[in-house]
């Protein structure tokens, strides 16, 4: 790999020195007899600080394929409309992974959309999906052309081939595959996670402030594959499936579409351990607000508002004086949807499981439950270790997102019972205790 984010990156694979062309991008003929294509990832016309393109040297341009056809989605969607609009607390059990002799689903033909909010044509807006699957993507690649996937594996390992090379992303690593590169998925048996979709913007570093120049997620822990290609011939067809205003599509052609020899420029699929995350906290009293723990951001056209953010609650140290330590009872004006890598999460160390999920809608209360919020009233306050073997995580939008028909009804694994978790809250309330 190669270290950095954003970074202008050079690579060629070592079985093709000098593959590169020196000086320019688009030579009358390219070294090795190579095809000079552009990937551009912004407008042209965008400032030098957010212009986003590669260049790839391959061996067949991408446009030599048959005409797209329209292939089956399953439970891939961008309809925001199929069931009626649910305000309340919703978790789901951990989603089921199919058994592959009954039923074999790969990356692609595993996505399934739970919620979302927006529309690609207009290109603003996100979804969350959850991917599970049980076997290899086999001459098949997927592209995205509506939006950027931030993929997090939860169970099982994932190699991941992309027209700029190789990367493998085990659970507590996430992946971003940006819009229009092509990808397959490797795994190695049952493997499950979720995915956070945006539309029409780009993820970046959350900007510091008063933090200064280091902290959250350093750039130079982003890695990105270096140049690997293959020159395969695939007589039976090697199938390219695009994801295009919500729908997929399906084109045919005869040889491997990772045939990139070479590549220069920052607009790449990365990836980063959340190991890496260096956490900032209160050291006196109350809490800083879930934005600290923010390792990637996808802004929208309001400062300071995010289309989304991706959140993290790693393990870290509790120190805090005269405070209630856990998360408080809390009412958002964004939507916070939670899925859990592994452990316990701090809140609600019950029914909360790693490969589930949770979504507090606008405005809707939510907080720890009645078990965490007893002991953490009495406890002693000192120095502890919090989410120790525990790896959270928060999709959180200022958008208001609606949850699919799967995500209510065919998953049948909404937990119907989530909102009794808080029933046995009780008052404390002493009018002459002060």
């Amino acid at each position: 790999y190669m270290s950095g984010f954003g970074n202008e990156h050079v690579s060629e694979d070592p079985r093709c020195p000098g593959a590169l062309p020196e000086g320019q991008n688009n030579p009358q003929v390219c070294p090795y007899g190579l095809y000079a294509e552009q990937l551009s990832g912004s407008a042209f016309t965008c400032p030098r600080a957010t212009n986003r393109r590669s260049w790839l040297y391959r061996i067949l341009p991408s446009v030599c394929h048959k005409p797209f056809q329209p292939l089956q989605e399953g439970h891939l969607t961008h309809s925001w409309d199929e069931v009626e609009p649910d305000p309340n607390q919703l978790r789901w059990k951990p989603f089921e992974i199919p058994k592959a002799p009954q039923n074999k689903l790969d990356f692609v033909s595993g996505l399934h959309t739970l919620c979302g909010a927006g529309e690609p044509r207009g290109r603003h807006g996100i979804a969350v999906h959850i991917f599970v699957c049980n076997t290899s993507m086999l001459n098949r690649c997927l592209y995205n052309s509506d939006g950027d996937f931030l993929i997090v594996p939860q169970q099982g390992k994932l190699l991941i081939t992309t027209e700029f090379g190789r990367m493998l992303v085990e659970p507590n690593e996430i992946c971003v595959i940006q819009q229009g590169m092509r990808f397959s998925v490797e795994v190695f048996g049952e493997t499950r996670g979720y995915i956070l979709e945006v539309y029409g913007a780009h993820f970046e570093l959350p900007d510091l402030g008063p933090i200064g120049a280091n902290g959250l997620a350093n750039p130079r822990d982003f890695l990105v594959p270096v140049a690997w290609y293959e020159d395969r011939q695939v007589p039976g067809g090697y199938t390219v499936i695009s994801k295009y205003q919500g729908k997929l599509f399906a084109a045919q052609q005869d040889f491997s579409p990772f045939n990139v020899v070479a590549w220069h420029g920052n607009y790449t699929p990365y990836k980063y351990h959340l190991e890496n995350f260096m956490v900032i906290n209160s050291v006196a009293f109350d809490h800083a607000d879930p934005s600290i723990f923010t390792v990637l951001t996808a802004k929208s056209t309001r400062p300071g508002v995010a289309l989304a953010d991706f959140v993290i609650f790693p393990p870290r140290w509790g120190v805090a004086n005269n405070t209630f330590r856990p998360p408080y009872y809390h009412r958002n004006c964004m939507s916070e949807f939670m899925g859990l890598i592994k452990g316990h999460y701090e809140a609600k160390e019950e029914g909360f499981q790693p490969g589930g999920a949770s979504l507090h809608s606008m405005m809707t209360p939510h907080g720890p439950d009645a078990d965490c919020f007893e002991k953490a009233s009495k406890a002693k306050l000192e120095p502890e270790r919090v989410a120790e073997g525990t790896m959270a995580f928060m999709f959180e939008s200022s958008l208001s997102m609606a949850v699919t028909k799967w995500g209510l009804k065919t998953s049948n694994r909404l937990d119907k019972n989530y909102y009794k978790c808080w029933e046995p809250l009780k008052s404390h309330f002493n009018p002459h205790c002060k």
